[in-house]
């Protein structure tokens, strides 16, 4: 299939099986099915998955509760690839499984950021001034 030129963003298809990915995941961790009890201990929040167009490599987009021991999560999450490649596999009945990759979702700092700049004076009132214009 002809890829559309005019299009840069993921295909419809890389945004459904990043999907069904990224609930299979968070069911996956919320119910403690890996035999790690370190990983089963932390609350893990899955906040986006995004696969590379061929589908074989999944990057999930992760964030322990309350955002501490960050890099712990990620670790453990690595140590037990294998087990979750091989459950989310099972689950989403792909041709392949694709290889999972962890990473830090930092959606929320940014968020905060945006809020700060947001409500400088300086920010306020220049967006207040283009709105009279």
């Amino acid at each position: 299939m002809a890829k559309n030129k005019f299009h840069d963003g993921p295909s419809h298809r890389q945004l459904r099986v990043g999907e069904v990915i990224r609930r299979s995941l968070s069911e996956i961790l919320s119910r403690g099915e890996i035999h790690d009890p370190e990983l089963n201990d932390l609350s893990i929040t899955v906040g986006q998955v995004t696969t590379t167009p061929d589908l074989r490599i999944a990057t999930a987009f992760v964030l322990p509760l309350g955002g501490k021991d960050k890099d712990a999560a990620i670790a453990l999450l690595a140590k037990n690839k294998g087990e979750i490649r091989r459950i989310v596999g099972k689950r989403i009945g792909l041709k392949h499984s694709p290889d999972l990759r962890f990473r830090i979702d930092d959606t929320f700092d940014r968020m905060d950021d945006t809020r700060r700049m947001f409500s400088n004076e300086d920010v306020r009132r220049d967006l207040d001034k283009d709105e009279e214009d």
